[in-house]
Parts: structure tokens; sequence; C-alpha cells
């Protein structure tokens, strides 16, 4: 016997930093709100970090470069982002969610899936309860919240998303496939710029137009994988359960220049200090590093990425950063200024086995402790490193 449907929700703060700044300033109702530089608008550097519907009016988005959204709309009111009220924001909207279940998957923070699959006798249905967490969150938090209500979480995030903003989308177990046929293929997940080449191949522009392909035709075009996952999903299937984030997956961070810099060894030095942030964050919160990532962007906004694994996890310095420096020259090939710098690790998830006799790492982790000791007392500054050295 089959298990009976699941309902799922995906719950989306509507244009969340910006939505928040509104709330906050009042007077910027109705006005084109972008969060992500300075006061300086065009001067300023970074990225676009979210942006009001007035805003994206003007074609302005998150991630584009704050120049060109400076050009797009001057007399938009630019703004720094103020991360702790947003965490603040967040933390209390995971909280609402997590009254009606506690199956709650945060995917970022202004989003995250439900499953109340077994909170229906005691809330109602779906779109009861969606109503009630939207109630909450206005009332609250005085900001909106779309939500879609479905039986897989594929179909639940696109009927957030074509809800927005401040809406409600319902899509019955009966529903799915007439909800999806019309939708743009580019809605199943994994459908980037190569998956489009193959899908204008197979004259498939739809999901339903995928979802008529024979199993085979998509293998042979997609391989065996992919095919199966992007014919699961164009049918309606999407098994995964939601899974309660206990724990987040990597630690990072990242420095945009004010200017575009070429001098290798500034950019050395604030690489290092990026992997003993991150390696302290790591020890404060008794995580291990397992895989280091290196993140590079140019003056001409080109990216790249590399990566690493660790001989063993690790959450010092000394061990990070011989790998960083080396992913570092590795993705320096093109010589340009550099615009951003980042590091991050993805965080070890087995059981270490405890060495008989101490090794350079522990002795390494106890000098770091040390130091964290100190400048938890006296401040950041307390202990620095003279230099980048080339090796440790």
């Amino acid at each position: 016997m089959d298990d009976p449907p699941r309902t799922i929700l995906h719950a989306d703060l509507d244009a969340f930093y910006a939505a928040v700044e509104v709330r906050e300033n009042p007077a910027l109702s109705g006005r084109p709100v972008v969060v992500g530089a300075d006061p300086r608008g065009g001067r300023g550097r970074g990225v676009v970090a979210a942006a009001s519907y007035e805003a994206r009016a003007y074609g302005i988005h998150s991630a584009m470069p704050i120049s060109q959204a400076y050009r797009r709309c001057p007399h938009a009111v630019y703004l720094r982002p103020r991360g702790r009220l947003y965490a603040a924001v967040s933390k209390h909207f995971l909280a609402i969610l997590g009254r009606y279940t506690d199956l709650v998957q945060p995917l970022s923070i202004d989003e995250a899936f439900l499953d109340v699959t077994a909170s229906r006798a005691l809330f109602g249905d779906g779109a009861t309860i969606a109503r009630r967490i939207r109630t909450d969150v206005r009332a609250e938090e005085r900001i909106t919240v779309s939500i879609g209500v479905a039986p897989s979480k594929f179909v639940a995030k696109i009927a957030s998303d074509v809800g927005k903003p401040d809406g409600l989308v319902v899509v019955a177990p009966g529903e799915v496939t007439t909800f999806l046929r019309d939708l743009p293929v580019q809605r199943l997940w994994g459908a980037g710029a190569k998956s489009l080449s193959g899908f204008q191949r197979l004259d498939a522009p739809t999901i339903g137009a995928v979802a008529r392909l024979p199993l085979e035709r998509l293998i042979e075009v997609f391989g065996e994988s992919l095919g199966r996952h992007f014919h699961a999903l164009a049918c309606g299937r999407d098994p995964r359960p939601v899974v309660p984030a206990h724990q987040r997956k990597s630690l990072g961070h990242e420095n945009t220049f004010a200017e575009d810099v070429h001098d290798r060894e500034r950019v050395e030095r604030t690489l290092l200090e990026l992997v003993e942030q991150v390696a302290s964050r790591l020890r404060r919160h008794g995580l291990m590093g397992q895989t280091v990532h290196l993140k590079l962007r140019t003056a001409d906004f080109n990216t790249v990425t590399r990566q690493v694994q660790l001989p063993a996890p690790a959450d010092t310095s000394e061990a990070i950063w011989p790998a960083a420096r080396r992913l570092f020259v590795t993705a320096d090939q093109t010589r340009q200024a550099i615009r951003l710098i980042g590091v991050s690790v993805s965080l070890f998830e087995g059981e270490q086995q405890l060495a008989l006799f101490p090794s350079r790492d522990d002795r390494h982790r106890r000098v770091a402790r040390a130091v964290d000791r100190l400048t938890e007392k006296f401040g950041a500054d307390v202990v620095r490193r003279g230099a980048v050295r080339k090796r440790w």
C-alpha cells in the first residue's frame, strides 16, 4: 500500500534584506531599495545582496555588481547590509516555523522547507498552516513571506516562487502534473546552460514536454543519473525528505577589496587573515575542516574556484593555510588585478581516532586555543602574525 501524500511547505521571505530595511525606516516604502553597498552608490564595491521589488523593476537583482545596479537606477536608496539585524529576524522566522513542525530544513537565511504531514491533525491542512505562518510573520516581524504547499519539495519551491511576493500557492497531489505542464524547462532543478542545449535538441521547452519524452531518450542525451533525475522531476516525483539542519556544512569568509589589487603579497596577507578567521570559528564551534575551497574574482568579474582535501581534518591556520595558498597560486593564472578573495572549509562529518602521542597538529591546536583565549579577553589585535610565510 502506498504511503499517503506528504504535505511540504516552502516558505520564502520576500526581498528579505530590503524588506527589513523598509520596516526599520518606513520612509523607504515604495522606493527602490538596494542592499549591498555603502551610501556612495555607484562608487561602492561589491554586489547586490537584495533588491526591493521596486528596484527589481529596473532589472536589478542579487549578485549584480553594485556599479551596474547604480547605472540602472541611480536614484535608488543604497544601503550597507546589517548582518546581525537580518540574522535576528531570521532566527525568529525559523522559530515561527518550528511552532508547527520539528521538520524544518533551512536553505538560507530567508527560506526553509517544512514537512507538516504529521501536523495536520493538530493545526489543519497545509493551506491552513501556511496562512497561520504568514499571519504570524506579518504580525511579529512586519514583513511578508510567500509559501508554496505541495506533496514534494520540488513542487513546493516552484509554488512559492510563482506566488511572489506575499503569495500562497497550493498544489494538491492530483494537480501536480497540470501545475508543472506549461512551466519553462529552466524550472527543473539542475537544468543549467549545458542542459538547456540538450532540451533544445529534444524540442522540449516546457516541463510537460520533458514529461512526455521516453526515459530512454533523456538518458541518451543527459546520461543515466541526470536523465532519470529530469524525468522524475518532470513527472512530479521528488521523494527527498525534509531534513532538519542541525549543523551547517561549511564555514567561510571572503573579502572584496575597496580597489582592484595587483599586489600579490597584499592578497596573500588578506587570505591568511581569512584563514585565521575560519580556523578560529571552527575551534569556537568545536568543528573540524575537511576540504579547503578558494574563491578568486578578478577585475573583469571572472570568478575562479579551486578546492583540495586536507590530509586530515583540521581546525588550525597552520593546517589550512598552506593548502589555501597553493590553491591561490593555481587559481591566479591570468595575473589580472584581484577584486575578491575568499576561503571556506567543508566540515568533517566522521569520527576522529585519537592519536597515542601528540602530533605537531596537536601542538598547533593548543597554541591556537591559547591565542583564542587571549583574543577573547583582550581583543582581536592582541596577537598578530608578523608576515605571510611561504612554508610553515
